[in-house]
C-alpha cells in the first residue's frame, strides 16, 4: 500500500515506527532548504528505513541517541549498500527532531579545562572584547600562544610570572626555521600581542614584548600586489550574468572592485545593511566599527539584479547565499575567496595573485595614481590609523621613474 509523504513523494510502503507522524514535517524541511526532490526522497527513505529500525530494536521516540544512527547505519550496510552522505542526512533528521522538540538534545559533558586552555581563552577574550579584533586575526594569534604556553609549561600549570626573555627568544628560533616568513612575523605579532597583554592582566610585571626577535625578511613584503584596472574590466566582462550563480558573482566581484571590500565583509554583508533610499552600504569592519558608504549605482544595480532574478529563497539574512543546497549564507569568508578564485581560472587572467584583497590593493593604487590623497584612499578603504595607508606611497612605480636621477655618462 503506497504511503503519500506529500504531493511529490510516495513511499512503496507504509513507514512504521516511532518517527512515522514526522516524516511528512521532515520532507516539508528539507525542500524547504532548496534541495531538489531526488534528495528530499533520499532523506525520507532514510528516515522511514530509521523509524523502522528504531521500532524493531525497542526504542521509543523520548530515548533516540545520536549513538542509534550509529548503530543504524551500520546495520543497513549489512543490508543496502551505503550511499554517501547517509550519515550527513541522519545528523539532520535529528537536528530536525531536536529543534522541533520531538526529541531530548543530549547532555554535552565539557571537559575540564586544563591550565593552557584557561590562559588562551582569557587572551582570546581580551583579543575579542577588550581589543576588538576581528575573529580572523583571533584565529591566527591563539593557536601561536597555545603552542608557545605548551613548549614552555608542557603538561605543568602555567606560571606566567615564570616567562624570562630566554624563553621567548628560544621559542622563536625554534618556530621560525619551520615556518614560512609570513607566518613567522605573524608568529612574533601573536607572541608581542600576548606578552603585553600578560602586563595588562597583571600577571607579569616586566613587558618581555621587547625582548621578541624580529624575523628578517627581504622579499619586500610591503610593496603591494594590486591587479590591474584592464584586468578587472576583463574578469567582469567574462561573467555570466544570465544565470543566477553568475549574478551573484558579478555583484561581489563589483564589490571588490569598486568599494575595496574585504572577503568577510562582503561574505557576513546583511540585507538590512543596505539603504536603498539613501544609496548607502553600512559593512562591520576588520576591527569590529561599522562603516557606512556610499552605494555606487553600478554595484547597487547589479547588488538588485541579484536580489531580484538570481538569490534563492531562504530565510538568511544575508545577502549573498550558496548557489546550492542547503540556501544560506557563507559561513566563512573563504566562500568569497573561493568565488574570485574560479572567476580568475576560468578566464585565464595573470593575475598577481588569486586572492580577494588584490582588488582593494587595486582600488587604491588607482585611486592614488589619479590623484587621490592618502586620506581620500583611507577613508574609502575603512582604515582606522593613516599609517595603514602609507603602504600605498610604495606602488606607483611610473610616478617614481620621473624622479630617478640619471646615472653619470648617460646610462639608466
Amino acid at each position: 500500500m503506497n504511503f503519500n509523504v506529500n504531493d511529490k513523494i510516495v513511499l512503496r510502503q507504509q513507514p512504521e515506527g516511532p518517527l512515522v507522524p514526522y516524516i511528512s514535517q521532515f520532507a516539508q524541511d528539507v525542500a524547504d532548504q532548496g534541495y531538489a526532490g531526488d534528495y528530499v526522497h533520499r532523506h525520507v527513505l532514510l528516515a522511514s528505513g530509521f523509524s523502522h529500525w528504531l521500532m524493531c530494536s525497542g526504542v521509543k521516540l523520548d530515548h533516540i541517541v545520536f549513538n542509534h544512527t550509529c548503530d543504524y547505519l551500520q546495520y543497513r550496510a549489512k543490508h543496502v549498500k551505503p550511499t554517501r552522505g547517509d550519515r550527513a542526512n541522519l545528523d539532520h533528521l535529528l537536528k530536525f527532531l531536536r529543534d522541533a522538540g520531538i526529541i531530548r538534545s543530549e547532555p554535552v559533558t565539557t571537559p575540564a579545562l586544563s591550565s593552557i586552555d584557561r590562559c588562551t581563552d582569557a587572551y582570546e577574550q581580551y583579543l575579542r572584547t577588550t581589543r576588538g579584533l576581528a575573529d580572523s586575526t583571533i584565529l591566527n594569534y591563539v593557536p601561536f600562544i597555545r603552542t608557545f604556553l605548551e613548549n614552555r609549561f608542557g603538561t605543568s600549570k602555567v606560571t606566567l610570572a615564570l616567562l624570562t626573555a630566554y624563553d621567548v627568544v628560544a621559542f622563536v628560533d625554534q618556530q621560525a626555521r619551520q615556518l614560512h616568513k609570513k607566518r613567522a612575523k605573524l608568529l612574533t605579532c601573536a607572541l608581542r600581542s600576548y606578552l603585553k597583554y600578560t602586563v595588562y592582566s597583571g600577571h607579569v610585571s616586566l613587558d618581555l614584548a621587547a625582548a621578541v626577535p624580529v624575523v628578517p625578511n627581504c622579499s619586500m613584503p610591503s610593496i603591494c600586489r594590486a591587479i590591474s584596472p584592464e584586468q578587472v574590466e576583463q574578469l567582469l566582462v567574462s561573467i555570466d550574468q544570465s544565470t543566477a550563480m553568475g549574478r551573484r558573482d558579478y555583484a561581489i566581484l563589483l564589490l571588490l572592485a569598486r568599494l575595496g571590500l574585504r572577503s568577510g565583509e562582503i561574505a557576513f554583508l546583511e540585507l538590512r545593511n543596505i539603504n536603498w533610499n539613501a544609496g548607502t552600504l553600512t559593512v562591520k569592519t576588520k576591527g569590529g566599527q561599522c562603516n557606512t558608504f556610499p552605494l555606487p549605482a553600478e554595484v547597487g544595480k547589479a547588488i538588485a539584479a541579484y536580489l531580484q532574478e538570481g538569490r534563492p529563497s531562504c530565510t538568511s539574512g544575508h545577502v549573498f547565499v550558496r548557489a546550492r543546497a542547503p540556501f544560506r549564507g557563507f559561513q566563512y569568508a573563504s566562500g568569497v575567496g573561493s568565488i574570485v578564485r574560479h572567476c580568475l581560472q576560468r578566464c585565464s587572467i595573470e593575475a598577481p595573485t588569486l586572492g580577494t584583497h588584490q582588488f582593494r590593493h587595486g582600488l587604491a593604487t588607482d585611486m592614488l595614481r589619479h590623484g587621490a590623497s592618502l586620506g581620500e584612499i583611507g577613508d574609502v578603504l575603512g582604515h582606522s590609523h593613516p599609517q595603514t595607508t602609507k603602504i600605498y606611497t610604495k606602488v606607483d612605480l611610473e610616478a617614481l621613474r620621473l624622479l630617478a636621477v640619471r646615472w653619470p655618462g648617460g646610462v639608466q
